[in-house]
């Protein structure tokens, strides 16, 4: 038997459901499928950017239902030498940063996804894919055939929808790599604030702790392909990284570790990929659409699952050359800018003293203290001066999420 639907979605992380979310509100028979079953964990840093708050406020997503969630008011960054600087969001103004285990985030985001009306089918991998001049046809484990005149592929950067439709990325292992573990009982610098580290080595990646609601912390750190730490070396570089001296005084010594740790890679090139192949349009981390300089990927996630399910509704079923042009347009002329800068700054952070240089001039006053967390952590887009078609009233001062 067939079950056919408007659109099919493949994956059913932030990127997935937000497509099937929107496309569900506005009336669309929206099949989303995903090979895991959740609650499942997905290896992040777990931060929550003022960029992907909003877009977590629209699909319904209720802090109040994830117990690990964590307004985070105050952002300290420690330059590779010289005294850490704090960097405060606006107070009573909303919520424009928080961190949250992904593991609780995602199950929110589909049960979100269910509520706007999307059928989510979960523990059922996509087999296979194929398309012709009217509908895509999927074999779906556990589902049989499933057909649509759409396809959104949310399934990863290593997305098997691409790998069907033929413009999979053979050998692309990410910009950068990421490693990161729980920890209790760190000291109460780290359960307050969250914190950024510019370790020499590490450059133009940073480490990370940031706090949880139940009482963890997820510490981290990130490294760049061509660094000075290989992808082989991680390990190694982390065994030493928590009892280093600047991390210590923050964390304490009396932590425990909570599971293993984690490593994965971060893709970041959504200004260099295929976006779309006929009826199939890719987002996410399938999009490869995370921020190169901070690795952050939800709200990026969240922006492309949204725009994708936007231009599929304005073309309709029977102009998918519309559709995708139309998606192609939007990211290319918005967030792949966006990355664009972010990629040209991890130049300054690549030397010591740059990364120096960046920290004491964001934190010369008051004013820029505020406007560069405010910026660092997306609450307008990076590039929003040279994009005059995203220019709007209050867009460098509009107020936080969850109000």
């Amino acid at each position: 038997m067939t079950r056919r639907a408007d659109v099919l979605v493949v994956g059913a992380g932030p990127a997935g459901c937000a497509a099937a979310a929107t496309l569900a509100r506005a009336g669309r028979d929206a099949v989303v499928v995903d090979k895991a079953r959740f609650p499942r964990d997905k290896v992040c840093g777990d931060g929550l950017t003022a960029g992907a708050l909003p877009l977590l406020e629209e699909l319904g997503v209720d802090p109040a239902s994830i117990p690990s969630w964590q307004r985070v008011d105050d952002v300290v960054v420690a330059p590779p030498r010289g005294r850490p600087t704090t960097f405060s969001f606006p107070r009573d103004r909303g919520t424009y940063a928080a961190a949250a285990r992904r593991v609780e985030l995602d199950a929110a985001v589909v049960d979100a996804a269910r509520a706007a009306g999307a059928e989510v089918h979960d523990g059922c991998a996509l087999e296979s894919a194929r398309q012709d001049d009217a509908l895509v046809r999927a074999t779906v484990r556990g589902l049989g055939e499933v057909t649509a005149p759409y396809v959104v592929g949310a399934d990863g950067m290593w997305s098997p929808l691409r790998k069907c439709m033929g413009v999979a990325l053979p050998g692309y292992r990410g910009e950068s790599h990421a490693f990161r573990q729980y920890l209790r009982g760190v000291a109460s610098p780290a359960r307050r604030d969250l914190w950024v580290w510019f370790e020499p080595d590490l450059l133009p990646g940073y480490a990370w702790s940031f706090p949880l609601g139940d009482g963890a912390v997820n510490v981290g750190f990130g490294i760049h392909r061509g660094g000075r730490v290989t992808v082989r070396e991680m390990a190694e570089v982390w065994r030493s990284l928590l009892r280093r001296p600047r991390l210590a005084a923050v964390l304490g010594d009396d932590w425990e570790a909570e599971g293993p740790h984690r490593a994965w890679p971060i893709p970041a090139r959504v200004d260099r990929i295929p976006l779309t192949a006929g009826r199939a349009l890719f987002v996410g981390d399938a999009a490869a659409a995370t921020d190169p300089m901070t690795g952050e990927g939800i709200g990026q996630a969240l922006e492309t699952g949204m725009a994708a399910a936007r231009a599929v509704l304005a073309a309709g079923p029977g102009a998918p050359d519309t559709a995708t042009a139309a998606y192609e347009r939007e990211v290319r002329r918005g967030l792949a800018r966006d990355n664009q800068l972010a990629a040209s700054m991890l130049r300054l952070l690549r030397h010591r003293r740059g990364a120096e240089l960046g920290v004491r001039l964001a934190g010369a006053t008051p004013w820029t203290r505020r406007n560069f967390a405010r910026w660092m952590f997306e609450d307008y887009p990076r590039a929003v001066l040279a994009t005059p078609h995203r220019w709007h009233r209050g867009v460098l001062t509009g107020p936080g999420s969850y109000r």
